[in-house]
């Protein structure tokens, strides 16, 4: 069955929980004060089957103090149902929840003539011509207007077939979508403990899922679900369904936090966006206190302008959104919220509350750094979609991300990390890199996307590192790998440092063993260098276990510091000498004495060696006996055991 959700929108008294109670048998006001006062304070559920479509209604308060639950209800509505009292036509509310719709991209509805029967023809026509009047070029321009009687029951059957044929038109949500759900309603049931409602307004929920709950980060296991009273395992979107948690308590939850599902969704205090200011508002300063609404949760923040209409901008009036105008903006928040590119949200004015403006993210957590410069400006135009673009398109889609890849440099971005940062479902995102990989614009790093760009970079980088060092050091076989990671890659990941060497040995460029060189480079000596080395190393090779003591050195072989200096960092870099310790000892020495200690194991027997036998036995002293112990033990040649060792 087709799963949609009607929300309802008008002004006070105007009768939309009437009209749902009418639709459905089910009377939405729930709480106490609400029948004693005879209005809605908070939000209300209803549902009925329509001509085959499951129809979840959210009734809406319609007083202009209980706006923002107005505004939370409005979360996941498929379609709007505009409620307009025949005898009393458009009111300021009417025209509030209608902008407010309209600002949230709603995108189709049905409008409803209500109290027909307290009317004459006439007044009902007069009242119709101003709701079209009000909806004129608008998503609702052209929507069926359907007079109706909660009382009589007059025009039901005709709303409920108006409600079926919308909704058979209204996109479906896809199921693979990632699963978001933001609460709006938190209680306890006797028994069962902790429930939340909301609107799944993408992706599924199951029984035994396990969730995040954001902001917070609480870690919650779906116990069980239900969807219109009854108890079902699996939910997708587009439900109405309460959602028994298990791992939290109700203290620890609210109205405003989301359900998602594990590592896709990050909360952020920063973020950019697109507004929209209505032509009747005040202007937005730079810098504004405003109240923003998004999903179900309401907070206080600032709004930075970037750009307005340049038309306005010729005015030199670059400090503030005139009514009716667009702009691009940074809002900051004074607490965390949850969002991601695409979101409609919806600003009203921090005093007094009066609805302002909508807007749409286009990036949930830009880096810092200055908005009203030229290159923060064409940040921003990078980001928005342009024109009529739809935001979720593969143009506005690649172009965004190209930004953000760009920006993070060698960091680049893991593919998963998508979903949070533009909004996008697991295969978009992988189409997405399929697209630009192909078109050669994106290299992936294991699960990293990098710039290609960024990637010929870096590899001009390497270039650049090796060619210094070996001008500054000729006769090194290159950089250690961790150094020329250190110095060129800073925080990138591993992946990205070894996909760029990978893909500069493929084309012969480097050579990348335990040291990185150029292809090109060769360590080459001078007669007099040679010389100088061969005599060190064989100094040192003469010398077996008791080698000769590198300070005075240069002066035992009639060599200079330096010329002794660079012998042995060669003979090291070689491997022909080996450090123990602060000791320099000839590797063929080290290997012999090896090859001495495990002849000492006779077949069947055990063998030991103690510090005064081992330095008896190799005619050196405790200076250098304890490090070559030590070293036989590193080498496992030896185990230690108390002041002895045994020979493994």
């Amino acid at each position: 069955m087709r799963h949609v959700v009607v929300g309802t929108a008008g002004h006070i008294d105007h009768g939309k929980s009437a009209l749902v109670r009418a639709l459905t048998g089910i009377d939405p006001d729930r709480l106490k004060e609400e029948k004693a006062r005879g209005i809605t304070i908070d939000l209300g559920f209803a549902h009925a089957e329509v001509e085959g479509v499951d129809v979840s209604f959210v009734d809406v308060p319609g007083h202009e103090r209980f706006v923002k639950n107005m505004l939370a209800g409005a979360t996941g509505v498929d379609l709007v149902l505009l409620v307009v009292a025949a005898d009393e036509s458009v009111m300021p509310q009417t025209r509030e929840h209608f902008e407010i719709c309209r600002l949230l991209d709603v995108g189709a509805g049905v409008i409803a003539l209500t109290k027909t029967d307290l009317v004459d023809e006439d007044t009902r026509e007069l009242a119709a011509l101003e709701v079209r009047e009000l909806v004129a070029g608008s998503f609702l321009e052209g929507a069926p207007i359907v007079p109706v009687s909660s009382v009589s029951g007059e025009g039901l059957d005709r709303l409920r077939h108006a409600l079926a044929a919308v909704a058979a038109h209204v996109p479906h949500r896809r199921a693979g979508d990632v699963t978001r759900l933001p609460v709006d309603r938190v209680f306890s049931v006797r028994g069962f403990g902790t429930v939340v409602t909301g609107t799944l307004v993408s992706g599924v929920l199951a029984t035994d899922d396990e969730l995040e709950a954001l902001p917070g980060g609480t870690r919650v296991k779906v116990r069980g679900l239900q969807v219109h009273g009854r108890s079902t395992s699996r939910v997708e979107a587009a439900q109405r369904v309460a959602v028994n948690l298990a791992g939290v308590d109700v203290s620890d939850l609210a109205r405003g936090i989301s359900l998602v599902a594990p590592r896709t969704f990050e909360t952020t205090r920063r973020f950019d966006a697109v507004i929209d200011v209505l032509t009747d508002a005040r202007p937005i300063s730079h810098g504004a206190r405003v109240r923003f609404h998004q999903g179900t949760s309401e907070l206080l923040g600032r709004v930075a302008i970037s750009s307005i209409d340049q038309r306005d901008a010729a005015l030199g009036a670059e400090n503030e959104v005139r009514p009716g105008r667009r702009a691009l903006v940074r809002i900051r928040l004074e607490r965390p919220a949850v969002v991601t590119r695409g979101d409609r949200f919806i600003l009203r004015a921090y005093s007094p509350p009066a609805t302002i403006a909508g807007g749409l993210v286009i990036d949930p957590s830009p880096p810092k750094g200055p908005i009203r410069t030229a290159p923060g400006r064409a940040r921003f135009k990078a980001m928005a979609p342009a024109g009529d673009e739809d935001i979720g398109s593969p143009t506005a889609i690649d172009r965004a991300l190209m930004q953000v890849l760009r920006e993070r440099g060698g960091e680049g971005i893991a593919s998963s990390a998508l979903v949070a940062r533009l909004g996008l479902t697991f295969d978009d995102a992988a189409h997405a890199c399929e697209r630009l990989s192909r078109s050669g614009l994106v290299a992936r790093a294991g699960d990293v996307l990098l710039a290609e760009e960024v990637v010929t970079v870096l590899a001009q980088r390497v270039h650049e590192a090796l060619s210094a060092h070996h001008v500054a050091d000729p006769l090194s076989e290159g950089l250690p790998r961790e150094e020329l990671r250190t110095r060129v890659f800073g925080r990138a990941p591993a992946d990205v440092f070894e996909h760029v060497l990978d893909r500069l040995v493929t084309r012969g460029d480097i050579s990348a063993r335990d040291r990185i060189a150029l292809r090109s480079h060769q360590v080459t000596l001078s007669d007099a260098e040679r010389r100088a080395v061969a005599r060190v190393e064989d100094a040192f090779a003469r010398a077996g276990l008791r080698p000769p003591d590198v300070a005075s050195l240069g002066a035992d072989l009639g060599l200079s510091d330096a010329d002794v200096a660079q012998a042995l960092r060669l003979l090291q870099r070689q491997k022909t000498l080996l450090k123990v310790e602060t000791l320099l000892f000839h590797a063929d020495a080290l290997e012999q004495l090896k090859r001495d200690v495990r002849a000492l194991r006779v077949e069947g027997r055990e063998a030991t060696v103690d510090v005064a036998a081992f330095k008896l036995r190799h005619g050196v002293t405790r200076k250098y006996a304890i490090p070559l112990l030590e070293f036989l033990d590193r080498e496992r040649v030896t185990r230690r055991v108390g002041d002895a060792r045994i020979v493994l």
